[in-house]
C-alpha cells in the first residue's frame, strides 16, 4: 500500500483528498502545517507527499526544501497561486510536479500515479524511446532506424538530463544550472535555442513536439 502524506490546511479539500485516496487503497496521513508535515515525514517515511504551498506557519517551498535536505520522496505541489514564479520556486526547491487549484480529482490522481511510478522505477533504463528515435544512455548514442543522429555535447547533456527524469517538469533554472553551470540561470535564450535544435533532430514534427514539451514560464518535460 502506497503511503501518502497530504499537507493542506483547507478542511474540505483535505477531507475530499483523504476520501478519494483511501478509496484507491492509499494509506493516507495528513498534516495541516509545514512543521507538522516535516515531523510526520521524519517519523513515518512516506512514498509520496501532496503539499499545498499556502500553509499557516511557513511557505510550502520551505517544506519542499526541508524534505529535500534528507529524502528524495516524490513531492506533488498544490498551488492556488496564479503567479508561475511561486511554482517555479517550488520546482527549484525540489518538487517533482504541480497541480493548480481548482483541479479535477482525476487530474490529481493521474499526476500522483505518475510521480510514484517514476520513483518506483528510479533505476534508469539504459535505452529510452523518443518517438522513432532511440536514446542509449550507456553508450551516449542516439539513432533512428539504425542511423546515428549527431548531437553536440551540450545537446546530449540537455537531452540526457530530461530523459533521465521522464514525465517530470524540470524548471528552466534547473536545466540551465545543470547543463551550463552556475551563472547561467537567466540565459533562457540558450535553452530555447538548444531545445529547438533537439526537436528538429528528434521530433517527427518539430512544430508540434510530442516528447520534448515546454510549459511556458515554467520549464520543460520529457514525455515518453
Amino acid at each position: 500500500m502506497t503511503r501518502v502524506l497530504v499537507v493542506d490546511d483547507e478542511p474540505n479539500l483535505l477531507r475530499a483528498l483523504c476520501i478519494n485516496l483511501r478509496a484507491r487503497n492509499y494509506e493516507v496521513h495528513t498534516a495541516v502545517s509545514g512543521g507538522d508535515a516535516l515531523r510526520l515525514a521524519a517519523a513515518h517515511p512516506m512514498d509520496v507527499v501532496v503539499l499545498d504551498l499556502g500553509l499557516p506557519d511557513m511557505d510550502g517551498t520551505e517544506v519542499v526544501a526541508g524534505l529535500r535536505g534528507w529524502t528524495s520522496v516524490p513531492i506533488l505541489v498544490l498551488s492556488g497561486r496564479s503567479d508561475s514564479a511561486d511554482k517555479v520556486q517550488a520546482l527549484d526547491a525540489g518538487a517533482d510536479d504541480y497541480v493548480t487549484k481548482p483541479f479535477g480529482m482525476a487530474e490529481l490522481l493521474a499526476r500522483l500515479r505518475a510521480v510514484t511510478r517514476r520513483a518506483a522505477s528510479k533505476d534508469d533504463q539504459p535505452v529510452v524511446q523518443l518517438g522513432e528515435a532511440t536514446v542509449d544512455l550507456a553508450s551516449h548514442r542516439v539513432s533512428r532506424n539504425g542511423t546515428d543522429i549527431h548531437l553536440t555535447p551540450t545537446e546530449w547533456h540537455l537531452l540526457e538530463f530530461l530523459v533521465r527524469h521522464p514525465g517530470k517538469l524540470v524548471s528552466q533554472r534547473q536545466l540551465l544550472t545543470e547543463v551550463w553551470g552556475r551563472g547561467y540561470e537567466s540565459a533562457q535564450g540558450n535553452l530555447r535555442l538548444y531545445m529547438a535544435q533537439l526537436r528538429r533532430k528528434l521530433e517527427t514534427d518539430p512544430a508540434r513536439p510530442r516528447h520534448l514539451l515546454n510549459e511556458p514560464g515554467m520549464g520543460y518535460r520529457f514525455q515518453p
